[in-house]
C-alpha cells in the first residue's frame, strides 16, 4: 500500500437479531462467536499496523467504550481516537464525523470503513480487495466492496455493476442499489451475473466523501460538524454531547449518499464474508455435521436435521425437530423457525416496550473494572459474583436503599469504608451497612472474585452515588 490506509471501524450495531446472545449492552461485536476472538478483535487484527495500515479509528456507542478499550488492548492495536456516539444516527453521521476528524490531520486521507462485526474468513484475499480498492479510492471514487452473490439471498441488498473503471483493478461503476428481495428477485439477480451483495464496506478519501455530503446532504455534514466539535475528551474518548450529536439527520451512507453520487463504485469481491446478521448466517459460516445441524455448547440430539443449536453451560436435548434455531443463556431461551430468524428482533422490540432487562445486558454484566453475574434475587436480597480484574478497582460509593456483604473467594481484596481501610485475603468478609463510603480495589495479579449479598428495600443497580471514579462515570445513566 504506497498511500498509508486509515480504517475506521464502526461499532455502533446491537445485533438484536442474534439475541439472546447479542444483548444492547454487550452486543455481538464483543462477543466470540466464531473462535475464541470477538469479531471486534478479529476486525482490528486484520488492519494492524503489521500489515501496513494507519492506526485506526473507531466510532462507537457510549455504552460500549471500555470495551472497546479493553479488546482493542488484549489485540495489541493502538487506536488513534475512539469516537462516542451519545444516541444512534445510522451510518452516514458516523461516516462523516470520522472523515471530517481524519481531514483535520490529512485531507486526501484513504478511509476504509469497515463494520465491526463482520466474518473474514481469507485475510489476504482482503488484503489484495483493499489494495485494488484503493486504486480507484485514489481516482475520486467512492468504493463499496460487493460480495460475490454466491445462492439468492434474501437477507442483503444488492448491487449492479456497470462499466469498467479504467486502471482500477476490477472496480465498476454502480448503475443501481437494489433493496433486500423477494426469492424470485434474488434468483434472477445471481442467474444474471451482474449483481454483488451490498457488504457495507467503503474505501473513499476524506475530502472525496466530504465533498459529496456538501453536495447531496449539507444540513447533515454541518450538524456533523457541531458536533464534532462538541466533543470534549473523555479518557481516551472524545465525546459528543447527546444535544448536538441528536440534531444530526439521522440516514445510512447508502441512501444519504451512495444512491445520489455520480462517484459510485462497487469492487466486486470474494474473501469468506459474512455480516453475521442471523442466526442463519452464523451457522453458515461454521462446519455442519452429516445431518446438517451446527451445535455449541452441551447438546443432545434424536433424530434431528438441519438445526442451529446454543447450548452455552446449559444441557439441550431435541427429539425429532428440523430446521430450528434453539439458543439457551443463562436467562433465556430462544426458539424459531430457521425461516423466520430475521424475526428474532421482534422479541427484542417486546422486551424494550416491557423495560426488561434481558433486553440490553446478559446475567453477567461487564464493567472497566471486570464483571458481576447475579446468582439469586428474591424480596429484599440479591445474591451477586463479582470478579475485580487485577490492578482495577470500583468507584468510591454508596447506597441510599441497601447494605451490603462481601465474602473473598478467590485473590485479595482491599476494602475502603468510610474512614477504614482493610486487607481480605480467601474466606474473609465484610459487613458494609447502609449509607457507608465505600470502594473495592483488586492490588493481585489474579482476578479478584467474591460473592456479594444485598439486602434492603430497593436494589436497582441506579441506587449508585459515586464520590471517585478511575473511569468518570460520575454522570453516567
Amino acid at each position: 500500500m504506497k498511500k498509508t490506509i486509515y480504517p475506521v471501524i464502526l461499532s455502533g450495531g446491537a445485533g438484536s437479531r442474534l439475541w439472546p446472545l447479542s444483548r444492547s449492552k454487550y452486543p455481538k461485536q464483543f462477543l466470540p462467536l466464531l473462535g475464541n476472538k470477538s469479531l471486534f478483535t478479529q476486525t482490528l487484527e486484520r488492519v494492524g499496523g503489521n500489515y501496513g495500515f494507519g492506526a485506526p479509528l473507531v466510532v462507537a456507542n457510549e455504552h460500549h467504550r471500555f470495551m472497546v478499550n479493553e479488546q482493542a488492548e488484549k489485540a495489541g492495536v493502538d487506536v488513534s481516537a475512539v469516537i462516542l456516539e451519545p444516541i444512534g444516527r445510522n451510518t452516514a453521521p458516523a461516516i462523516a464525523v470520522a472523515a471530517l476528524r481524519a481531514a483535520e490531520e490529512d485531507a486526501e486521507a484513504l478511509l476504509l470503513f469497515l463494520p465491526s462485526d463482520h466474518v473474514i474468513i481469507d485475510t489476504p484475499g482482503f488484503h489484495k480487495a483493499v489494495s485494488d480498492a484503493a486504486c480507484a479510492a485514489k481516482q475520486g471514487y467512492l468504493v463499496c466492496f460487493g460480495m460475490n452473490a454466491s445462492r439468492p439471498e434474501t437477507g442483503y441488498g444488492y448491487i449492479a455493476g456497470g462499466d469498467k473503471i479504467e486502471g482500477a483493478k476490477g472496480a465498476r461503476l454502480i448503475t443501481a442499489f437494489k433493496e433486500k428481495p423477494d426469492e424470485a428477485t434474488a434468483e434472477a439477480y445471481v442467474k444474471s451475473g451482474d449483481y454483488t451483495w451490498n457488504s457495507g464496506m467503503f474505501m473513499f478519501a476524506a475530502n472525496t466523501i466530504l465533498a459529496e455530503f456538501e453536495k447531496h446532504q449539507s444540513v447533515m455534514l454541518e450538524a456533523c460538524r457541531k458536533a464534532l466539535a462538541s466533543a470534549e475528551p473523555d479518557l481516551n474518548f472524545l465525546r459528543m454531547t447527546e444535544e448536538a450529536f441528536g440534531a444530526v439527520p439521522a440516514d445510512s451512507i447508502d441512501y444519504a449518499i451512495m444512491e445520489k453520487t455520480d462517484k459510485a463504485a462497487v469492487l466486486p469481491s470474494e474473501f469468506g464474508w459474512s455480516d453475521v446478521g442471523s442466526f442463519s448466517a452464523l451457522s453458515d459460516v461454521q462446519d455442519a455435521d452429516a445431518e446438517g445441524n451446527v451445535f455449541t455448547g452441551d447438546v443432545l440430539t434424536v433424530d434431528t436435521k438441519n438445526c442451529f443449536i446454543h447450548g452455552g453451560t446449559k444441557l439441550v436435548s431435541t427429539v425429532g425437530v428440523e430446521d430450528l434455531i434453539i439458543v439457551a443463556t443463562d436467562d433465556a431461551v430462544m426458539v424459531a423457525r430457521k425461516d423466520q430468524d430475521q424475526d428474532v428482533k421482534k422479541i427484542v422490540d417486546q422486551l424494550k416496550a416491557a423495560k426488561r432487562p434481558e433486553a440490553d445486558f446478559h446475567s453477567t454484566v461487564y464493567r472497566p473494572w471486570g464483571n458481576y453475574r447475579t446468582l439469586n434475587i428474591g424480596d429484599r436480597f440479591q445474591v451477586k459474583e463479582i470478579q475485580v480484574y487485577p490492578g482495577k478497582r470500583l468507584s468510591l460509593q454508596m447506597h441510599h436503599h441497601r447494605a451490603e456483604h462481601w465474602i473473598v473467594v478467590e485473590g485479595s481484596a482491599v476494602v475502603t469504608r468510610n474512614d477504614e481501610t482493610m486487607l481480605l485475603s480467601e474466606n474473609e468478609s465484610v459487613y458494609l451497612p447502609l449509607g457507608a463510603r465505600h470502594r473495592l480495589e483488586n492490588p493481585g495479579k489474579i482476578n479478584l472474585r467474591l460473592i456479594e449479598v444485598q439486602s434492603g428495600s430497593y436494589l436497582g443497580e441506579d441506587d449508585i452515588v459515586r464520590f471517585e471514579d478511575d473511569f468518570n462515570r460520575e454522570n453516567d445513566k
